[in-house]
């Protein structure tokens, strides 16, 4: 049966470019919640000039890899290689900069989220604005470049994401789902579009010093959830698979933002319900019932891939430290004469965490890699920090490491406690997650609040965009909420961890501790 919906493109496929990976999830388009087949291919970002970027070369190169894989699995799993889908979706990490002129030329390398330049901009915006500006949105990048009159700026005619790039190039639509717009610039819920009177400010701000009347020329139209979003062309089928048997003419989705995959995947789109996304950085997204009442610096006021309002806490660094550290035991087990594989080494760790005292035994783990604007740092340095009388233990070590994950986004999430914000369910993935009872269990202390996680956790935002993509033929008869509670989350296996009142006073502790030790992270940053 599969292998016939595969031949016959009952299927949707989706592809999520991440920060460290690019993944390729096939679903049967009658059941999203069965996954045909997985692709994947490893990248990583470059510090270039005092900038993060990705090459477009490497978008290309990785995404052909991850298709390629996706084949190869689909025929080793089902005796047959797809031809063609019911319909296609691309995701990518959101923000950024990415700036063409008329010929679609890529007129500055790729500038992405993680970048912390554009602290001037961001201010200034936000003033006008009287709403949050991230230091990551498109806007701030685009207008940090005007007030530097970067020699780039008159020759700019559009400004996308990375899922609007690629789309773009696999359809030749300029379009962006309404999530992935959210992050570029504020969106009014009311209309699901950009908001009309910022775009008139921000006009009037940049008078005489953009290359076109109003800033919306340069920015992708906006869709939501089920709209649709152009079909595969043939150049667009050769850049995704050079051998030639992938056919044009599948239809499309909306691009969307990893935070739209991520609230897809854990079906949290809907008032009170959220989602924790954690992979090289960890974002809260929480839908809201009401408007905030007032601006904060830790929130970002995004959408649901349908429009509706969602508080974000977006953190740049998630768990790409704790992943060194497992590199490192993963090393010294293979020096041994052990070797583990690298799923044994994070079971052996993570299990060893639950044995560490709640509070960590007072040691620190810092996970900044890069800036972190929540904790009002302009760039990282990863610390592990103790006091002499610290109990310096691995149970303890590994449990700071997990609690470091978790220390910047609950310090986001205290604030919109602080307003008053209910939430009925919280929803995690991201590979961290894999090992039953752990991550969840403490994320679940850092919180307050239980914390579930699906049989879909590891496959994250490439498996949301692929219900997004089968979502496409029903939109005319089902919300995008009724349509994952009805049809592709019914019979979900679902495992939630109630909040342990011995790991929410000890993760309050380690939080205070992490708060006043911000201060250790500062002096890094000057003194190395």
């Amino acid at each position: 049966m599969s292998a016939d919906a595969i031949r016959s493109g009952r299927t949707a496929l989706g592809i999520e470019l991440g920060s460290t990976r690019i993944k390729a999830c096939l679903v049967d388009a009658d059941d999203p919640a069965k996954v045909l087949a997985v692709g994947s291919h490893a990248w990583e970002n470059r510090y270039e000039w005092g900038l993060w970027t990705y090459s477009l070369d490497e978008v290309w190169t990785g995404l052909q890899a991850t298709y390629a894989d996706l084949v190869a699995d689909a025929q080793q799993r089902h005796g047959v290689a797809p031809e063609t889908f019911g319909a296609i979706g691309v995701s990518a990490m959101m923000h950024g900069y990415l700036a063409f002129d008329e010929a679609g030329t890529l007129l500055v390398p790729f500038r992405t989220w993680r970048n912390t330049n554009t602290g001037p901009a961001a201010a200034e915006l936000t003033d006008a604005f009287g709403v949050n500006i991230p230091l990551r949105w498109s806007i701030a990048h685009l207008h940090q470049a005007v007030v530097d009159a970067e020699p780039h700026v008159p020759d700019i005619r559009f400004v996308t994401t990375l899922a609007g790039f690629v789309h773009e190039r696999l359809t030749g639509e300029k379009v962006l789902g309404v999530g992935d717009a959210s992050g570029m610039f504020p969106i009014d819920s009311a209309t699901s579009d950009y908001d009309a009177g910022m775009l008139a400010r921000y006009d009037e701000l940049a008078a005489g010093r953009l290359p076109v009347p109003h800033v919306s020329e340069l920015l992708p139209r906006v869709l939501v959830a089920g709209a649709s979003a152009g079909a595969l062309t043939q150049d667009g089928a050769a850049l995704l698979d050079p051998t030639g048997a992938l056919r044009p003419g599948i239809p499309f989705c909306a691009p969307e933002g990893d935070a739209g995959t991520g609230m897809v995947a854990t079906n949290a789109v809907a008032p009170r319900t959220g989602n924790v996304s954690a992979g090289t950085s960890i974002f809260a997204m929480v839908v809201l019932e009401r408007p905030l009442e007032r601006v904060h610096h830790e929130l970002d006021l995004v959408t649901t891939p349908s429009g509706d309002a969602v508080a974000m806490v977006h953190c740049n660094n998630g768990a790409s430290e704790l992943a060194a550290w497992a590199g490192m035991f993963a090393r010294f087990a293979a020096a041994s004469g052990t070797p583990l594989a690298d799923d044994a080494v994070y079971e052996t760790l993570f299990r060893e965490a639950l044995e560490g005292e709640a509070d960590a035994g007072g040691l620190l783990a810092y996970n900044h890699l890069a800036g972190e604007p929540i904790a009002g740092l302009t760039e990282g340095r990863p610390l592990f920090v103790r006091t002499p009388d610290s109990r310096f233990t691995l149970a303890n070590a590994m449990r700071a490491q997990l609690y470091g994950v978790f220390g910047t986004l609950a310090l986001g999430m205290r604030v919109l406690d602080d307003e008053g914000v209910g939430l009925d369910r919280m929803f995690a993935h991201g590979g961290m997650f894999r090992t039953a009872g752990v991550a969840q269990r403490f994320l679940a202390g850092a919180l307050g609040a239980p914390v579930s996680v699906g049989d879909t956790a590891s496959e994250g935002g490439a498996w949301g965009i692929a219900v997004l993509a089968a979502y496409l033929p029903h939109a005319g008869e089902l919300s995008l909420a009724a349509y994952l509670e009805d049809r592709v989350f019914a019979n979900a296996a679902i495992a939630t961890a109630e909040p342990d009142p011995a790991d929410v006073a000890g993760f309050a502790a380690y939080l205070d501790r992490y708060r006043a030790g911000l201060a250790v992270e500062v002096a890094a940053v000057t003194a190395l």
